[in-house]
């Protein structure tokens, strides 16, 4: 059995905020929504987001975040882009939006990515892929003012002296002979 990421929930305290800063900075839309189904739900509502045709939703909030409730234990929430270009493009409605004081732009020599808190302090990372594989866990920060070329040269000049420093095909390709074999 091969697992997926599929969504998450968070338990949220100001629906429209989130629902605000979800359409308008990162791009989703709202797919359905209506009273959360639980026994102990007194009046909580269900919002169901989604940016692609193939998933009903990627995220949803439930309006039942109370002061007594535990805090979040989620570090962050993951989506991938398809580019640079679209990282860049996230920081920069990031920026323009205001809602997010701290953004980090780090490149873990496979990734670069922005991290940010959303307004419920709800950590999320946007990132693309790049055309290399790194042993994990690493990161660095990267000039979100350079071009793309330069962004890209320094990464691979800061990562390729490690030792599985590589194409990501061929790290691909080794993960599936290896789960092929499996």
């Amino acid at each position: 059995m091969k697992l997926r990421w599929s969504h998450a929930v968070l338990l949220v305290r100001d629906m429209e905020e989130m629902i605000g800063f979800y359409t308008k900075v990162l791009g989703f839309e709202v797919t359905d929504r209506g009273p959360f189904p639980a026994p102990d739900a007194n009046g909580a509502e269900i919002v169901f987001m989604s940016q692609v045709d193939t998933d009903h939703h990627q995220i949803a909030f439930v309006d039942k975040k109370r002061d007594g409730n535990p805090p979040n234990s989620v570090d962050h929430f993951a989506f991938r882009v398809d580019s640079l270009d679209d990282v860049k493009l996230m920081d920069k409605q990031l920026a323009e939006d205001g809602r997010v004081e701290n953004r980090l732009p780090l490149t873990h020599g496979n990734a670069w990515s922005i991290y940010f808190k959303d307004p419920e302090g709800n950590g999320i990372e946007v990132f693309c892929d790049t055309p290399w594989h790194v042993q994990q866990p690493q990161g660095t920060i990267w000039d979100r003012d350079k071009s793309n070329a330069e962004i890209a040269d320094e990464t691979r000049r800061g990562f390729e002296s490690e030792a599985r420093f590589g194409p990501i095909e061929d790290f691909y390709a080794k993960r599936a002979s290896e789960l092929k074999d499996r």
